[in-house]
Parts: structure tokens; sequence; C-alpha cells
């Protein structure tokens, strides 16, 4: 399927009204199909394998804000260090201090959001409220250098019922206010089945694949 930029203007318009952005998720999609959408205006596209994100990088033009949306192993920070725009998924401690050391390397401040468990399942990553808690505690008293908390970033169950979507993205915004502080400018919740319950309560960022690119091939 090729790039849909009539769907793509169509997002892009309802996120306008929201004051939402919109990251378009282009994990193994082809180079040419990630110029496609950058030719239409769209800059900020969305990774999740390092390796895949650091050869695309090399490959496109330089003011792309590459997001990685994966979930990031210690050891593969340094690859992404030098360039990456904002790293969704920091759901400990450990790597948002290798975060901050790989970024003082190359003399940036690395943006980053805490991952969230708001879903059901047990296989998606993220903090509890409590150890988001007791992360940020452990932040405040030893501030890192290097990274930049952005805000928090949340995935909904995989289901068919909105109102349980809808009851999820609300405590992740709640949670986002709390600890915020009105600090904080980026909620990241939303994808391409369920993003509009997410504007609606309050996203700013959303992750759209499919609409855009068709369905992720499998590897």
């Amino acid at each position: 399927m090729a790039v849909n930029l009539t769907q793509y203007h169509s997002i892009l318009s309802q996120l306008e009204k929201a004051g939402a952005t919109l990251v378009a998720v282009s994990k193994t999609k082809p180079v040419e199909d990630i110029a496609a959408l950058y030719e239409a205006g769209q800059r900020d596209f969305g990774e999740n394998y390092v390796q895949e994100l650091v050869d695309k990088a090399a490959a496109l033009p330089k003011d792309i804000r590459w997001h990685f949306i994966g979930h990031l192993q210690s050891n593969k920070v340094k690859y992404i260090a030098p360039f990456v725009h904002l790293v969704h998924g920091v759901d400990s401690l450990r790597l948002l201090q290798e975060i901050g050391k790989q970024a003082t390397k190359h003399n940036r401040c690395i943006d980053c959001l805490l991952q969230l468990h708001i879903a059901t399942e047990e296989t998606k990553f993220g903090l509890s409220e409590n150890e988001l808690e007791e992360l940020l505690n452990i932040v405040s008293a030893n501030p890192l250098t290097g990274v930049r908390i952005r805000g928090l970033m949340g995935m909904a169950s995989f289901t068919s019922d909105e109102q349980a979507v809808q009851t999820e993205f609300h405590q992740l915004k709640h949670i986002f206010d709390r600890y915020g502080k009105g600090n904080w400018d980026i909620l990241s919740m939303g994808m391409s089945g369920d993003y509009q319950l997410a504007l609606a309560e309050g996203s700013t960022l959303v992750r759209i694949g499919s609409l855009l690119f068709g369905e992720r091939d499998k590897n």
C-alpha cells in the first residue's frame, strides 16, 4: 500500500485543531514511504528498532525529528544518542541515567517521556504510579544531566471497549497533571485505532502508523 496522503491530511487537520503533534510510525516501512510523507510536510517519525532507526537517519534528510518509540535497551542508547529527538518509553531509572550519560558525551540534552503501564495486558511495559513517584523523587534529589523529562507516555489496552480505553487515557491524564505540576508539556497517548479517544482526554502527541502506511510488515 502506498502512503495515504488524503488520510494524512485529514488526521493532521484533526490534530492541529486539538493542538496535538503527529508522530508518523514508520517502523519496518521503506525509506521511500517516509520520503513521501516528508515531501508532504511531515517531520516527526517514530521507529522502534535501533539499527533500523540509525540506518534511516543516515539515509534521510537531517531535519527529520526521530522519535524512538520502542522498548529501548540500555546498551543500545549510544547508537541513537547523537541525533534522537525524543525517547518515548523510559521505564526505569537505569535507562534514564544511561540516556543522560550518552547524551552528555555528545554535548546534548535528550528529551524523554516516562512510560506508564495503564493497560490490562501484562505484556505491555511501563511504570506503575508508585514506581513513577519513586523515580521522580530520586531524580529530584539527585538531578540528572543530559536528559529532560518532558512528560508521560502510555498505551491503552487492545480492546474494542471504547469506554475502557477512554478510562485508561483519563487515568493517565490525571497522573500527568498530578506529577507534572504544569512543568511537563507532552502527554503521548493514542495510536491508529484510538487516537480520537486520546485527543478527547488531552493527548498532545499521537503515534499513527497503519492509517498512513498500511499494516505493518511482519518480520
